[in-house]
């Protein structure tokens, strides 16, 4: 992203990642001793330690699975149960309204991510999984299933209530992001989890890749300097046309409906898929009014309305700014600002009046452009006793579906170096080219090699190196002709296991599970939390849908700290939310 690299240059940025990371670790006066703590020395180098070890999940040991249902299995609830460990979770049942992705998830993908039941445990085992469509049909057979917990991946304004009737069933639960439509009903989720001694975790995912953990530690450790400026960007093309006549002409289950009722996509768009004939032979107008849609439409295509989905911010921003705020040392936003609008698909609404509009019309913005104002370190609301109210970082956010020539990801810019983390699968880290340095001090940004160096008692820098030095860290990134996705460092795989992993751990202890917090603010049971408990997700839902609000009131909203509180009424939709 941010430009677009060769890969000599990508190549260059990736050893030198892994360069600062073996640097920081083997330093004797290095001011932070995360990554050596969390790292084996070996003649080699610095090995890596698993995931497990790294989130702390390393003593299950043998622990049975914990027995869980899947609520909601079309794409992203596809891809959690792709990416799930039988030794952490055993999959007892599944529940999804429509018959497309009950069949769907057994049978899976021939490539990508979504692997399908029938693969993971093999046909005969996965034949004995229960399939409901109705979160109370398996909620009455808990007792029968020996269920634990659950794992949500529904159309986000459900979420709220599927989590609540599951937690007061006794239930823990992880929910996909964004974690609720509202900020009101994310604190009704926070609130029952509490009162249901459960736990509530978020699938923010990024809290689990080792990727970004190791990226973070160095930005934490100052390698970058003082960094001023974020740009995280998620570019789509969705312009192509969608093949019509190949989609009528696929039989079975992906037979497509009645095309005079159902109107078909003009372009290719995950968020605007065909509706299929075995889904609108079983959901009638009546049975999908009695769910909460208005018709089988807003439920199959849920992210493209309003009232459904949360739009680009939720589905896509919420992923980068949690990690911004990972970077930043998980500080609140100080304000939102931005624009956002149907400029390429137009809007459902107006062609519902007979107004003309774009192909795949939706409700949801096509584009969004936001910036946001976070704390730097010396700022009193990064609360290390900074007084410096002018030390801000500006991060930028933009998402538009007509053009993915750059890649997406995040660029943290800082005074001594920059570092792109791309495609949740690489980070390539740069030295700043010194002013005034002597020819071969520093050469151009990209084509240099680097080593970091820590003097005692002060800061590590990077400083250039005519050869690479030492054998560096092994790779945490992959190279440009690696996997497109990677399991080890996507962090899907990870917060499942560390969910199962605090669920034992709390009947371990025979208690409930407990959010209570001690003198010093911080809570008394960090390390058998999920890292994405509800309120680091709410904050992360507060940060996405402020943001929808400041695009609709086309104004600047500066952030409450009483809305980032899960005790306190206050949230921003009671001022900046839209009018009934």
């Amino acid at each position: 992203m941010s430009t677009k690299l060769t890969d000599e240059e990508k190549a260059i940025g990736l050893r030198n990642f892994n360069q600062a990371r073996a640097d920081m670790a083997t330093q004797a006066d290095g001011v932070s001793r995360r990554t050596f703590m969390k790292s084996a020395l070996s003649a080699g180098g610095v090995i890596p330690v698993s995931a497990a070890v790294y989130f702390g999940y390393d003593q299950w040991k043998g622990n049975k699975a914990v027995r869980t249902a899947f609520i909601g299995v079309g794409d992203e609830g596809g891809v959690l149960i792709g990416e799930h460990n039988p030794e952490y979770n055993q999959v007892v049942a599944v529940c999804d309204v429509r018959p497309y992705n009950q069949t769907r998830i057994f049978e899976g993908e021939a490539n990508g991510p979504r692997k399908g039941l029938n693969k993971i445990y093999g046909k005969d085992a996965a034949a004995k999984i229960k399939v409901f469509d109705s979160v109370q049909a398996l909620l009455d057979a808990k007792t029968e299933l020996g269920l634990e917990a659950v794992v949500i991946a529904t159309p986000l304004f459900t979420h709220k209530d599927i989590a609540i009737k599951c937690m007061e069933a006794g239930l823990h639960v992880l929910c996909e992001k964004l974690m609720a439509r509202t900020i009101t009903q994310c604190k009704e989720m926070i609130a029952a989890a509490k009162k249901n001694g459960v736990l509530l975790n978020i699938g923010h995912q990024r809290h689990y890749s080792l990727l970004y953990a190791h990226a973070a530690e160095l930005v934490h450790d100052g390698i970058l300097g003082d960094i001023k400026h974020i740009r995280a960007q998620w570019p789509r093309n969705n312009s192509w046309p969608f093949d019509a006549a190949k989609a009528r002409a696929e039989k079975g289950l992906k037979a497509i409906a009645d095309e005079k009722r159902f109107k078909l996509p003009e372009l290719q768009d995950g968020w605007y898929p065909p509706i299929y004939k075995v889904d609108a032979d079983a959901l009638t107008d009546d049975k999908v009014k009695a769910l909460g849609y208005k018709n089988l439409e807003e439920l199959v295509r849920w992210r493209c309305f309003d009232r459904t989905g949360g739009g680009l911010m939720a589905e896509l921003g919420s992923h980068q700014l949690d990690a911004s705020s990972i970077f930043l040392g998980h500080v609140h936003p100080l304000s939102v600002q931005g624009v956002g609008g149907q400029f390429f698909y137009g809007d459902s609404r107006k062609a519902e009046k007979g107004i003309p509009t774009g192909p795949n019309a939706r409700e949801s913005e096509d584009g969004v452009f936001v910036t946001f104002e976070f704390p730097g370190k010396n700022h009193p609301a990064a609360g290390k006793g900074g007084k410096d109210e002018n030390d801000v970082v500006v991060v930028t956010y933009s998402s538009f579906n007509t053009n993915e020539f750059e890649d997406y990801g995040e660029c943290l810019m800082g005074s001594r170096g920059t570092m792109l983390v791309e495609k949740e699968a690489n980070v390539y880290l740069y030295k700043e080219k010194a002013k005034g340095a002597a020819a071969g001090g520093g050469g151009a940004a990209k084509e240099t090699n680097v080593k970091v160096t820590t003097a005692a008692g002060k800061a590590p820098v990077m400083e250039a190196a005519s050869t690479w030095g030492g054998a560096g860290g092994p790779a945490i990134t992959k190279g440009p002709s690696g996997p497109a996705w990677d399991t080890d460092i996507r962090g899907y795989r990870q917060e499942m296991e560390h969910f199962a992993y605090c669920v034992r751990r709390w009947q371990e202890m025979k208690q409930r599970v407990s959010y209570e917090k001690g003198s010093d603010g911080k809570l008394k049971y960090a390390d058998i939390l999920p890292r994405c408990h509800g309120e680091v997700a709410m904050a992360d839902a507060i940060i996405a849908l402020t943001a929808n609000m400041a695009m609709d009131t086309r104004q600047r909203i500066a952030f409450e700290s009483n809305w980032f509180n899960p005790e306190a009424p206050d949230v921003p939709e009671t001022k900046y939310g839209k009018k009934a």
